[in-house]
């Protein structure tokens, strides 16, 4: 067996204990098995001690083995903070202890135990600031002691996806409930996605006795069975639902992939969390909760000890009981926190075992074995009156105490979507109530404890969900017996203190009567001067604990009182998940299969694939050389069907561009082009594109690839603020397109079809034409982006394949070259051409790009024209400047490294390539003014220690004069 502490016989657990898994704990070979999370594996070895606390380094371990708390969160040498009871288990995985000087279980930053009385809440608020000066020295000291586990600056961090999923129904939760809701959801015709947090479906019912009979375990088995064969269910275990944001949109991290989720309807069956007991040395390695005993038994085969106690403050405490009876643990005692033992049938076989009964009292202290770092013994005291102690009855010799005092809705994905949480005093228990249209509970959220409720109650919230019907049944919050599943005041101070309520930021009962005594009498104000439920286990195990303290300081009730608010997310969400690359399925233009055989390699340009470049990937440098000498010397093709396109059409649609764009629009003449640049509010640049006029009262303009949605809502809503005349739509969806650009373009345009008015004083540079080719209506506009001769065409979606494929024919003879993106870049850095949101950020303004003359200052009104005006007042803070450098492609910097002088940083490289027409490194970068002089000198930083030097120009690189593009 796996460790010393297996179970035999175990046939349904979540392990498989012939197939053994070895792991080193703090350089201690052990082994677990197939199936393990680190913490069971521990648990297995007898290692309940796994962690310290944050502040007090006191000795911690897995509490719910659930991941609810952050008592084990552990090291792995590629992560930290790393949640033991929810990571699987792993050959040869080398967990550590985190937050610990010296080793874990001799923490020399422990002793800070024994200052702690000088140490109270908020003392950093008003410490530390006296002599004048004092907290320059303290906050160093501070910032090392802050944070948890290390980071590994030199791994390479594994590639992290993004997805988006859409679905009918959400379910969230895989237990009775949540099987049951999916399968009625999915047999009614609905596309189901089913989300839960453990590797396995089933949630309570896989570590509960409960009271179910075996025609309810039978009808359990056939939804498990009918969900994972259902083809409309795709089932997301080991996934997190993270939040809930308007219009249910739903973020959901499952390993290293995202899912952005959007459903037509969420069905919430988280269930419900356990809560500890508060009392003096709560936090020791060996207090469970009751369900965290059953998970270990059940779940794990794992016996989480030799001799223990439970304490009950309701009837689930006796299942508890009897699980640990039957998996051959001693069970000492049973701490009944009401008044009498109930007559319910767990508490029968209880009595019948010969097992000791103490009613009416509690566990007033925790004693720790000093060399092993976990329970030792339990002092039982009388409860007096509600959250007093008395004299004390016995003290009990045990390693393992299973509390069963309570449980609170996971309420937080509810709550993030705006419903409220309300605790009703007579029962103490909670009800969750205003929910949004399109979410329902079922449950143990719900109220519904047993099986067969729970399974009724999903059916019923599916049938809701679908308009069917109504759920005919009444949330009822409680347990088999029909008592409260909450003890009314489980918290008991002691003289002493460490009775801890927040174990993330070891905040103890005191510590939140002094943020009372300040006077924090609110409970979320109390909450943010003492940071209690800030750490990562949200306050889940402290919120309703904190809420009852406050209450009895401010003589109010917890239904006055209220609870603190939940706000995203509900559990970890890394920096990685949230900049993943994007893994929906990608946008493709109609020219795909073509670009596809012709070997086109791929990048993404927003949800475009675009071919980088054709041919091998090997010979990538040269094909793209190939590919800009072929534009620059014949002509080239390019598909740039990926840009945005949106006709205004209307009396007021001259108006609209002016007021929309920088530049005066409503002058351009019917038949020609011009550059349009978009700022907003700020006067910050955000878009740029082609805006053409063919008609008096008809205008079409590009956008950039990525922006293109972005600025189509964006003119949708000034429109709504304007009420101007016009109609907006959106129709780049509509067409595709392609350039063609090279001094032999014209000639393979007449060759095609294309009549007189591409002769050049028929379409002069920046002329615009509607005509047709082939018989297909088209959209014709000379354009420079390139810096040749060049002609966008614009043509039909559906033509577009037939007609790339004619002009590729007729300019065989005149080397047309389809050319990719990385040519098109080089070609545009040799013009100087900027791309908006690649030489430009959040912050970037026409005056620092050089674009004054896109701007047109007697305009009336335009957006963010006030915001420039204000700009232009003040010096400019960096400009956009050209530079070359004369070394070798191979060892120039890359974008976005720094530009530095000495150690003064002046900026940042915002594009670079190797020019093949000039033979050089050239780029854009945005500097400080004091380097935008033609001829000044840089360094621009490559590595630590490492640069190479580089001289500003002017600009454009090519073709100053404007002749190639203008012929």
């Amino acid at each position: 067996m796996a460790g010393s502490h297996r179970i035999e016989g175990r046939d349904n657990a979540w392990v498989t204990p012939t197939e053994p898994v070895d792991f080193t704990f703090e350089g201690t070979r052990l082994r677990g098995c197939t199936g393990d999370t680190i913490a069971s594996a521990l648990a297995a070895n007898g290692q309940l001690l796994v962690s310290r606390s944050f502040k007090y380094h006191r000795p911690r371990g897995a509490m719910t083995f659930a991941g609810h708390e952050a008592n084990g969160l552990v090291q792995l040498p590629d992560k930290a903070n790393v949640i033991a009871e929810l990571q699987a288990l792993e050959p040869n995985m080398q967990v550590t202890a985190q937050n610990t000087l010296g080793s874990l279980k001799w923490d020399l930053a422990a002793a800070i135990q024994w200052v702690s009385r000088f140490l109270p809440v908020g003392f950093y608020y008003r410490a530390f600031y006296w002599p004048r000066g004092a907290w320059n020295a303290w906050y160093r000291a501070f910032r090392q002691a802050a944070g948890l586990g290390r980071m590994n600056t030199a791994l390479k961090p594994p590639a992290r996806e993004q997805e988006h999923l859409f679905c009918d129904v959400l379910v969230v939760g895989g237990g009775p409930a949540g099987l049951q809701a999916a399968l009625h959801a999915a047999d009614s015709g609905q596309d189901v996605i089913l989300a839960d947090r453990h590797p396995h479906l089933g949630g309570s019912a896989s570590y509960r006795r409960g009271d179910a009979n075996e025609a309810t375990q039978a009808q359990l088995a056939q939804v498990l069975d009918a969900v994972a064969a259902h083809p409309a269910i795709r089932c997301l275990k080991q996934a997190t639902v993270n939040g809930w944001y308007e219009d249910h949109w739903l973020p959901v991290i499952q390993g290293e992939r995202s899912y952005r989720v959007r459903a037509g309807e969420v069905i919430v069956c988280a269930g419900v969390i356990e809560q500890p007991a508060v009392f003096r040395n709560n936090d020791l390695p060996g207090i469970l909760t009751g369900s965290a005993v059953q998970r270990l038994i059940r779940r794990y085969a794992v016996r989480p000890g030799q001799r223990a106690v439970v304490l009950a403050g309701n009837d689930l405490a006796y299942e508890v009981a009897c699980d640990l009876v039957d998996a051959g643990v001693e069970l000492a005692c049973i701490v009944e926190m009401r008044p009498e033992v109930p007559d319910i049938p767990f508490a029968r076989k209880c009595i019948n075992h010969g097992i000791r009964m103490e009613a009416g009292a509690t566990v007033y202290e925790a004693h720790a074995h000093r060399l092993k770092k976990r329970l030792r013994a339990v002092d039982v005291h009388t409860i007096e009156s509600p959250g007093v102690a008395g004299q004390q009855r016995l003290r009990v010799a045990c390693d393992v105490l299973a509390v069963s005092v309570g449980l609170m809705p996971a309420y937080a994905l509810p709550c993030h979507a705006g419903a409220k949480l309300r605790y009703l005093d007579n029962r103490a228990v909670f009800e969750i109530t205003d929910l949004p249209a399109g979410m329902r509970l079922a449950g143990a959220i719900n109220g519904w404890m047993s099986l067969r409720g729970a399974l009724h109650d999903g059916e019923q919230a599916a049938k809701a969900s679908l308009l069917e019907s109504q759920s005919d049944g009444e949330t009822s919050w409680q347990g088999p017996s029909g008592d409260s599943v909450n003890h009314p005041m489980p918290v008991f101070s002691h003289p002493r203190g460490k009775e801890f309520v927040d174990f993330d930021e070891d905040l103890q009962i005191s510590d939140i009567t002094r943020a009372v005594a300040e006077g924090y009498r609110d409970v979320q104000l109390a909450k943010r001067f003492s940071t209690c439920g800030m750490g990562p286990s949200q306050g889940r195990h402290s919120a309703l604990a904190m809420a009852r303290i406050v209450a009895r300081q401010t003589g109010q009730t917890v239904t006055e009182t209220g609870v603190t608010t939940a706000r995203p997310p509900v559990g970890p969400e890394t920096l990685g998940h949230c900049a993943g690359q994007q893994a929906f399925v990608r946008r493709r233009t109609p020219l795909h299969e073509w670009h596809r055989s012709a070997q086109a390699q791929w990048l993404l340009a927003g949800t475009w694939r675009r071919p980088a470049f054709y041919g091998a990937p090997e010979q990538r440098q040269q094909l793209i050389e190939r590919e800009v000498r072929a534009v620059r010397t014949s002509a080239g093709i390019i598909d740039v069907s990926t840009l945005g396109g949106v006709d205004v059409m209307g009396r007021d649609a001259a108006e609209f561009m002016d007021r929309m764009y920088t530049g005066k629009l409503s002058t351009l003449p019917v038949g020609k082009s011009r550059y349009a640049l978009m700022t907003n509010e700020t006067g910050a640049v955000i878009d740029d594109g082609v805006a053409c006029r063919f008609a008096s009262d008809r205008f079409y303009v590009t956008t950039t690839t990525g922006a293109a949605e972005r600025i189509f809502r964006n003119m949708l809503w000034w429109q709504a603020q304007w009420r101007l005349a016009v109609n907006i739509v959106n129709s780049g969806t509509s067409w595709a397109a392609f350039n063609v650009a090279g001094p032999r373009a014209r000639d393979i345009l007449f060759k095609a079809g294309f009549g007189d008015e591409i002769r050049s004083q028929e379409m002069p540079f920046l002329a615009a034409r509607e005509s047709t080719f082939a018989g297909i209506p088209v959209r014709l506009v000379r354009v420079g982006f390139v810096g040749e001769l060049g002609f966008e065409i614009h043509i039909p979606w559906h033509a577009a394949r037939s007609a790339w494929q004619h002009l590729m024919d007729c300019g065989a003879a005149e080397g047309l070259t389809p050319f990719g993106v990385e040519a098109q870049r080089i070609l545009r850095l040799e013009k100087g051409h900027v791309i908006v949101g690649h030489d430009t950020d959040a912050m970037s303004n026409p005056m620092e790009l050089g674009m004054n003359w896109a701007v047109a200052r007697k305009k009336p009104f335009f957006v963010g024209q006030r915001a420039l005006e204000i700009l232009e007042s003040k010096p400019l803070q960096r400009v956009l400047v050209g530079f070359t450098m004369d070394i070798p492609a191979a060892d120039a910097p890359l974008e976005n490294q720094l530009i530095v002088d000495g150690r003064r940083i002046l900026g940042r490289i915002t594009s670079i390539a190797y020019s093949p027409t000039l033979e050089t490194v050239l780029g854009l970068a945005l500097v400080h003014p004091e380097l935008q002089r033609p001829g000044q000198e840089f360094a621009a930083c490559t590595g630590p220690g490492q640069f190479q030097p580089g001289r500003v120009c002017a600009l454009p690189f090519f073709d100053p004069e404007g002749g190639q593009q203008e012929c």
